[in-house]
């Protein structure tokens, strides 16, 4: 049995998330998912949208994916890899690199993201959607606030 192991927050699951996914999950015969916890996210300066336990339970809903275990900690992988018997450690290419200390034990993988979708842009968007919402509010409050000063003129 050929085992696949990565790591990602997966915060806002998305079809970039699924494609990844089912990537990984056709180099092996099962692919165990690392989560990070909300714990690690805040060591790492992230704050997720969702908790780490609705993260996990998304991604374990995945056809892609065998198991689900939680990230803790960056010092992880190594011992991750010894005990679940990980034949291929993947990630994201933005992580080219980072993970080559760990070819003494496994394979290691880097794969092509999917191109425009992110979570971090994702992200962004919808701040900016609910930057002009409230700047729209706003506009109108002060409308209302005129109105409400001619009325009370009168």
């Amino acid at each position: 049995m050929r085992i696949i192991l990565t790591y990602g927050t997966f915060d806002l699951f998305h079809v970039g998330h699924i494609r990844l996914l089912k990537r990984l999950s056709e180099l092996g015969d099962k692919l165990i998912v690392g989560v990070s916890t909300d714990e690690f996210n805040l060591k790492k300066g992230k704050k997720s949208f969702f908790s780490y336990a609705e993260r996990a339970e998304i991604v374990q809903s995945c056809r892609y994916v065998d198991q689900v275990i939680p990230e803790r900690d960056w010092e992880q992988k190594r011992n991750d890899i010894l005990e679940c018997n990980v034949d291929v450690f993947a990630m994201g290419d933005d992580w080219v690199g980072t993970f080559d200390s760990l070819k003494d034990i496994c394979d290691v993988v880097y794969l092509e993201r999917t191109e425009n979708i992110s979570t971090t842009d994702i992200k962004s968007k919808l701040a900016k959607i609910n930057k002009s919402e409230l700047d729209k509010i706003e506009l109108h409050l002060h409308d209302l606030i005129d109105i409400v000063k001619i009325l009370s003129d009168n």
